[in-house]
């Protein structure tokens, strides 16, 4: 007999997240870039990311086998929009060197470039992977190159000292990863 360990692991994940039934808040990780990508604009404001209506709210989703889409009873620490909105801001900075906020424009000259990402996809899987896809728009405020790109990056869901821990950590990796991806190819 011939034994499924993808099927095994994805049930078992899914045991692990449906016994994770009280009110648990979690939140990726802060981890530095390390990576250095110089920029052609000097600052950059970066829109609230709009979501899907399942990723919008506090609970972190999970999508079985069969396709279905259900929270996992564990809650994000913070509103996702705005945690990654904060993240891509951060790690964008970090990466690129220069002024980035995220809106409202807190400064009074105007930014060099928004940044506007639109995620389409945003959750666990029961193949072990998070999933982060969508589009990002960058304009220029006078002048410069306006980029328009698809992006889809699925990182593993693994390690972490519980089962929502691991996913927040994928979540990280995965806005880290968009945030190097618009440094790299839009900025």
């Amino acid at each position: 007999m011939m034994i499924n360990t993808g099927r095994i692991a994805a049930l078992g994940l899914a045991t692990l997240l449906a016994a994770c039934s009280t009110e648990v808040r979690v939140a990726a990780p802060v981890v530095a870039p390390e990576t250095r990508i110089a920029s052609s604009f000097s600052s950059l404001e970066v829109s609230e990311v709009t979501l899907p209506s399942y990723a919008a709210a506090e609970d972190i989703y999970f999508r079985a086998a069969d396709g279905a889409i259900s929270p996992t009873g564990t809650l994000w620490a913070d509103l996702p929009a705005r945690a990654i909105t904060l993240q891509l801001s951060r790690d964008l900075g970090a990466i690129t060197g220069v002024t980035v906020a995220p809106a409202p424009w807190p400064f009074r000259e105007f930014p060099a470039a928004k940044v506007d990402v639109r995620i389409e996809e945003l959750l666990a899987t029961a193949e072990g992977v998070f999933l982060l896809s969508g589009q990002y728009f960058v304009a220029p405020e006078a002048g410069g190159r306006a980029s328009a790109q698809s992006f889809a990056i699925a990182e593993p869901i693994a390690g972490g000292p519980t089962p929502a821990a691991a996913i927040a950590s994928a979540r990280g990796r995965a806005v880290a990863e968009l945030a190097e991806t618009i440094a790299r190819r839009g900025l």
